[in-house]
């Protein structure tokens, strides 16, 4: 029992004040307090008089036996006495003096105490005794029936109109309707049993903050609250100094105000409300309304009510799981397929995920696609390519998140939302190196019909009847939620997640395969042994990308017809097969046009028109220099590529001026090649962007430290020079390829 002091108040803030609380309770019972040690009376209720005989400060600090006559107070002694949980047999049926009926009384200890009241406080709550016989056909046969029907219902739907139309049956009141709370506290009518000529209330929606706070404030344990009589004004309680309103637990604790002046106006003359909870949690209620009058059930009723409330409970969680594991088997089912299709490794992973429709099935998807290899792939209704690099953009700028989801693109991002106006609902499983599967959603239009817009005027009666104009909480005003998708589950978002950790396995082993047959490939393309070349030393390095991925760049040396000397370093743009691919055609073309021209200048003509046309998406950039081995004069070109470095015998270097033109692929346009000259002892160094790149400096930065490195001259160990020069994190190939003149 947790003490309440000047600094602790209770959650429904009704600890005592002076003599009288601010809480107040229903005035057709009397509210009670006693501690068992001295059998003192702590609190009453100021309506007592009819069934006490006397007034509650009359009543207030004396024993027990004053208020309930010898008998009946000593039979609630003996029962606190003898049980620890005093809900056990409630009611207890009490003869008070002077009364020729029984009356309820409902004992229970309150949650909380004052400091100086006691620790064995207990609450007696008394009623008037049944005023109908409790037989088989009222009771137990409706609870019987109830729970047969309950066990035959076949869906949630079901389920929600037999405890509707069983509690209604066993209550008799007028309306009974069923409310359910989302994760957000909004509460839905969704079944209802009511009077022919009653308005349906079925459909709609309340905030949080417009529901009783009756419900709301009370303890998950105490599940019924029935106001007989609404019209009654509550009654305050009388109570000693020290004692303390702990009205949590009480079956005769009053609604607020201001919901019964609602109930008033909307013409309701009696209320009951039974609470369904699971794991502690308020997921819905029952709401009964009655119109023709007051409307008293006894305790036994009210039970019965409740029971039927938590065999509901009950079998919805059971529905709710079955449909749950159901729809769980699906998506496994479905999940092991992909997984399964996404081992196919003649297929690109795109084709696999997207060629069955698995991917759809598995979030319940209108679209989806796959972004992977620098391709997309897509199935079900996608937008174009514009909108699928918007959204795979939003996507990927959530590094720190696996899984990242919106049902309102608009909301998230209205720049993406107008790359693609067709989608509305986004959930994307981040995968490495810049790829992902994503998939999409529609836009649904979701209708809400709220309850409580006090601009609109009707009867909860209909066009006829005895209830008065009502604020139209018992009216609809519709809101159309646009612009947002069916929203993702945390079902959706778990295969989301479960996928991806299969597809980054699946990567993984790919990408070792891919590495190795790229490295096969490129060491093929290649050559094999680098030409001799009286009077010349020929080398050549080449270092993978970090990680271990294989790249687009190459080399190439040859002697030609003429005996001049052909040396080449290229970089295709990318990584991996596509590139190394790429670099092996763009090789073979451009070998053959030296062969058979043996001028940099048509020969790299000729490579660019065959490049437009077979290979018309590729980029790469190229340095080519033809050199003359008995005098030294190379002539070259470069096309987006770094200069070329000359090495003199001690150690110092200069860059061969040139005119650089654009990239392959990005222009027809070849500069007129340029002519320069490597003296006896001196070397001629060609390399890709990827040895003196790096991110954090200038590339003027890295063309310096190569320069320094050779300061030890033209023979220095090519190993040493990538060594030193190259960012050992780089993301990029390096090639290296020196061409020293030895006399």
């Amino acid at each position: 029992m947790t003490a309440v002091g000047p600094d602790r108040v209770p959650a429904n803030d009704s600890i005592g004040v002076g003599h009288f609380s601010r809480m107040r309770v229903q005035g057709h019972g009397v509210y009670m307090a006693f501690r068992a040690s001295d059998e003192l009376v702590l609190q009453v209720s100021t309506a007592c008089a009819d069934l006490l005989g006397a007034k509650a400060p009359e009543l207030l600090g004396r024993p027990l036996s004053v208020s309930l006559g010898g008998p009946a107070a000593a039979r609630v002694l003996d029962y606190v006495r003898a049980h620890d949980d005093l809900s056990t047999d409630n009611p207890l049926r009490l003869r008070l003096p002077g009364h020729d009926r029984d009356v309820d009384a409902i004992v229970h200890r309150p949650q909380a105490v004052a400091e100086g009241a006691g620790t064995d406080i207990v609450v007696v709550e008394l009623e008037p005794g049944a005023s109908r016989p409790l037989t088989y056909p009222n009771t137990y046969h409706a609870v019987r029936q109830a729970l047969r029907d309950l066990d035959h219902a076949g869906t949630l739907q079901e389920l929600y109109q037999v405890g509707t139309q069983r509690v209604r049956e066993l209550t008799g009141f007028d309306r009974v309707s069923l409310y359910r709370l989302d994760q957000l506290g909004v509460a839905e009518v969704v079944a209802e049993a009511r009077r022919p000529r009653l308005r349906s209330m079925l459909g709609l929606h309340y905030q949080p903050d417009s529901l009783p706070g009756a419900l709301r404030a009370r303890a998950p344990h105490d599940t019924v609250l029935m106001t007989p009589d609404v019209g009654a004004e509550p009654v305050p309680i009388h109570s000693l100094p020290i004692a303390f309103v702990d009205l949590t637990d009480s079956v005769l604790r009053s609604l607020a105000p201001h919901h019964l002046d609602y109930l008033r106006e909307v013409g309701v003359s009696a209320a009951m409300s039974i609470e369904l909870i699971r794991d502690d949690r308020l997921f819905g209620f029952f709401s009964c309304h009655h119109y023709s009058g007051p409307r008293y059930l006894p305790f036994e009723v009210r039970a019965a009510a409740e029971f039927i409330g938590a065999a509901l409970t009950a079998r919805l969680a059971v529905q709710v799981e079955r449909e749950h594991d159901a729809a769980i088997r699906r998506a496994s089912r479905t999940l092991a397929d992909l997984i399964a299709d996404s081992h196919d490794e003649d297929s690109p992973l795109g084709v696999s995920l997207t060629r069955s429709g698995g991917l759809l099935r598995l979030l319940d998807a209108d679209g989806a696609f796959v972004v992977a290899e620098g391709k997309f792939h897509t199935v079900g209704e996608v937008p174009d390519e514009v909108g699928l690099r918007a959204i795979t953009a939003w996507v990927l700028s959530h590094p720190a998140e696996e899984v990242v989801s919106t049902d309102s693109l608009r909301v998230s991002s209205g720049t993406v939302s107008q790359a693609a106006p067709e989608v509305a609902g986004v959930l994307g499983a981040i995968l490495p190196d810049q790829q992902a599967v994503i998939w999409l959603r529609k836009e649904v239009l979701r209708a809400y019909d709220w309850g409580g817009d006090s601009r609109q005027m009707g009867s909860v009666m209909g066009t006829t009847g005895p209830a008065p104009a009502a604020r139209a909480a018992m009216g609809r005003r519709r809101e159309v939620l646009s612009a947002h998708s069916a929203p993702w589950s945390d079902d959706h978002r778990a295969n989301a997640a479960s996928l991806r950790g299969n597809l980054v396995e699946v990567l993984y082993l790919r990408g070792r395969r891919d590495v190795r047959a790229t490295e096969s490939l490129q060491r093929s393309l290649l050559p094999a042994e680098l030409p001799i070349v009286d009077g010349w030393s020929i080398a050549a390095r080449y270092e993978p990308a970090g990680g271990g991925f294989v790249g687009g760049d190459w080399y190439d040396a040859l002697v030609l017809p003429s005996g001049k000397l052909a040396l080449v370093v290229g970089d295709v743009t990318g990584h991996g097969l596509q590139a190394a691919a790429v670099m092996g055609q763009l090789r073979t073309v451009l070998r053959a046009s030296l062969v058979s021209q043996e001028e940099t200048l048509p020969a790299i003509k000729a490579l660019t028109e065959v490049a437009a046309w077979t290979m018309p998406h590729e980029i790469a950039t190229l340095a080519v220099a033809i050199v003359d081995p008995r005098t030294g004069v190379v002539d070259h070109i470069r096309l987006g590529h770094p200069p070329l470095l000359v090495v003199e015998p001690n150690g110092a270097g200069h860059w061969l001026t040139t005119m650089p033109g654009p990239p392959l692929g990005l222009s027809f346009g070849v500069p007129q090649p340029a002519t320069g000259k490597i003296e006896p002892g001196a070397a001629l160094v060609m390399f890709s962007d990827g040895l003196v790149e790096r991110r954090t400096e200038s590339i003027k930065d890295g063309l310096a430290r190569l320069m320094r490195v050779y300061e030890q001259g033209p023979g220095t160990d090519l190993g040493t020079v990538v060594s030193s020069v190259r960012d050992r994190d780089s993301a990029d190939d390096a090639t290296l390829l020196v061409a020293h003149r030895l006399r």
